[in-house]
């Protein structure tokens, strides 16, 4: 596998899908038998929770928008690191609108199949995201 292919197909895949929610690219990029390692709970398995996650952060944070800060790949994993802005519109985690910015941090790990995502893990600071928001640590200590 060329590693530089495939962080080029992952980049591809937060570009257009993740921040131009082009649903084409979506569909050429995820594998039908992704497995998300790092499924939020709710959330559907396989491609269909990707979409709902995706659905729920646009509904959320108005422009989201994600920017690739660094990307490592080696064999069929990719690594990358990025952040995912946009204004607090929606309710977050018990948090109600606050039309601020925010930037969500992630790093995310993928392993490729046939030029497709196939499997997900990834770290989420949601902490820090809570905290831009306003939530107060008791708040914070209640929802982990």
């Amino acid at each position: 596998m060329d590693p530089q292919r495939n962080k080029a197909l992952v980049r591809r895949f937060v570009e257009e899908y993740q921040s131009g929610a082009d649903e084409q690219a979506f569909d050429e990029l995820m594998h039908p038998e992704f497995v998300d390692h790092s499924l939020p709970p709710g959330l559907a398995a396989g491609p269909r929770g990707v979409r709902q996650q995706f659905d729920q952060l646009r509904a959320t944070f108005d422009g989201l928008h994600a920017e690739i800060l660094e990307q490592v790949a080696e064999d069929d994993l990719v690594v990358t690191r990025k952040v995912l802005r946009g204004a607090h519109r929606g309710e977050f985690m018990g948090i109600a609108p606050t039309g601020r910015q925010v930037e969500l941090l992630v790093i995310d790990i993928v392993r490729l199949r046939d030029d497709r995502i196939a499997e997900h893990w990834n770290v989420v600071d949601l902490l820090g995201v809570l905290m831009a928001l306003g939530a107060n640590p008791g708040q914070v200590a209640a929802m982990a």
